[in-house]
């Protein structure tokens, strides 16, 4: 995987955070508490879009 962007946004108590792969445009989101630590949000968001990525290898 290449680069990846992260944006985070604050939602009421809640935060969004976008992953976003640069090769391919592709975009996943997850909501967490505005409390949780942001490399665990980014973690969780990076591994849902690693997911993503190897569906879409697969042909899903």
């Amino acid at each position: 995987m290449g680069t990846v962007y992260f944006e985070f946004r604050v939602i009421g108590n809640s935060m969004r955070v976008a992953a976003v792969d640069a090769d391919t445009g592709i975009e996943v989101h997850v909501i967490a508490p505005t409390a949780t630590p942001r490399a665990d949000m980014e973690r969780l968001a990076l591994r849902k879009l690693e997911r993503r990525l190897d569906r879409e290898r697969a042909g899903g």
